[in-house]
């Protein structure tokens, strides 16, 4: 099964928690066994796994994201002006897969998945691909 996500991102950097969204659509398979891939298309925003009970750690990742990869540097040469933003998205990465078992994620206590934005605001989709295994 494959699905299509879409989302309006309001910032210009934000992780934006998709756990449900994901969990929804692995109830809607009726997969039982197997994984569940999240995939961004996109090369200024990506997928991460991360806490998702204490709102500080978004904060503090994105506060550290900023400063490992400030928005100017003089030596940066991209046209579009959002180097930043491609470093960013690399460093989240593409995509997170997540074992599916009993028909649920099997993540841990305090992990959720975020759609990580770092070019906003913006209309992005992520996709899910649900496998049985």
């Amino acid at each position: 099964m494959l699905v299509r996500e879409q989302l309006r991102t309001t910032r210009r950097d934000d992780m934006i928690d998709i756990t449900r969204q994901v969990a929804e659509a692995v109830t809607r398979s009726g997969v039982r066994e197997g994984v569940a891939i999240v995939y961004c298309p996109h090369t200024t925003a990506g997928i991460a796994i991360n806490e998702n009970a204490d709102p500080d750690v978004k904060h503090d990742v994105l506060l550290r994201l900023g400063e490992v990869y400030p928005w100017t540097h003089p030596g940066y040469r991209h046209a579009e002006g959002n180097t930043a933003s491609h470093l960013k998205a690399i460093t989240a990465g593409a995509s997170q897969t997540v074992i599916i078992t009993e028909g649920r994620l099997l993540l841990g206590r305090w992990q959720g998945i975020y759609f990580c934005e770092f070019d906003g605001p913006r209309t992005r989709e992520y996709w899910i691909k649900i496998m049985a295994g």
